[in-house]
């Protein structure tokens, strides 16, 4: 009698009632067996993040003054993890948009699929992404002499705020692949990172900013969630007078929910509007 080899797990949508989870997991596995066969743009997101840590730690460090006179190293480093959380917009909209230009999304839509798995997976999966850069780039924080030191529940706090943004990011990214045609469009949104990153208090004060400048940047949720963690880890921050700035760790929290809020219904109406 022959021994027959079984898959490790089924990747077959067959036909029957589609389920949310069971979908959602088959999806999941997709994407992961998709990073197993071509790492090549996670290996080159993860490398360019610790490219720009080392950057800043090591070229740039001298330029800018640390408040208090603390340790530059820690000062930048929630700085460069929220940053990274923002990196992660034009890797969701490229998976999406691939899908869409590929026409595996129009395949999905004409199978018995749950209509909110494709959405749900491509969260989940990114958000496991998130999970390993943003435990290499504590390790390099940790490499350089980055510390916490508001002790192992505010570090856990610290931690959950990131991933907590980094989810609400993902929702951005995948309503702007499901709305974004072509290259271009993708280049746009890569562009549009660094200044939605640099506008905010990871690198500059607000207050040294023009006043309707510095406004904006201390209400980027960004801004939030960098103030909130750097008083969670304990390093040095900027301070500041404004009302935004004294309430850092509840508008990290608020800001990641709005945009829950609006970005996953629209990128399941998008969604279920796709012509296919």
């Amino acid at each position: 009698m022959s021994a027959v080899s079984m898959p490790a797990r089924p990747v077959d949508l067959t036909p029957g009632r589609p389920t949310l989870l069971a979908d959602s997991g088959t999806l999941i596995w997709r994407a992961l067996a998709r990073w197993r066969r071509d790492p090549g743009p996670l290996v080159a997101s993860l490398g360019f993040n610790i490219l720009i840590v080392l950057m800043f730690a090591y070229l740039f460090g001298g330029a800018l003054q640390v408040p208090g006179g603390g340790s530059y190293r820690e000062f930048l480093m929630p700085g460069m993890f929220v940053m990274t959380m923002v990196f992660g917009i034009s890797l969701t909209t490229i998976a999406v948009a691939e899908d869409l230009e590929r026409g595996v999304t129009d395949r999905l839509r004409s199978m018995p699929v749950s209509p909110l798995a494709p959405l749900a997976a491509r969260a989940v999966a990114d958000m496991l992404f998130a999970l390993v850069t943003l435990g290499v780039l504590l390790l390099t924080g940790l490499a350089i002499g980055w510390r916490a030191h508001g002790g192992v529940g505010a570090t856990l706090a610290a931690v959950g705020l990131i991933l907590l943004l980094r989810f609400a990011l993902i929702w951005v990214g995948i309503f702007l692949g499901l709305v974004t045609r072509g290259q271009t469009a993708v280049v746009a949104v890569q562009t549009l990172e660094f200044p939605l990153g640099f506008l905010s208090n990871a690198f500059v004060a607000p207050s040294t900013m023009p006043v309707w400048l510095g406004a904006v940047a201390a209400w980027n949720p960004l801004s939030a969630t960098v103030g909130a963690t750097r008083e969670l880890f304990g390093n040095p921050g900027w301070g500041g007078d404004s009302w935004a700035a004294q309430h850092y760790p509840v508008l990290a929290v608020l800001w990641p929910l709005v945009l829950v809020a609006v970005f996953l219904p629209l990128s399941v109406v998008r969604y279920r509007r796709l012509a296919g």
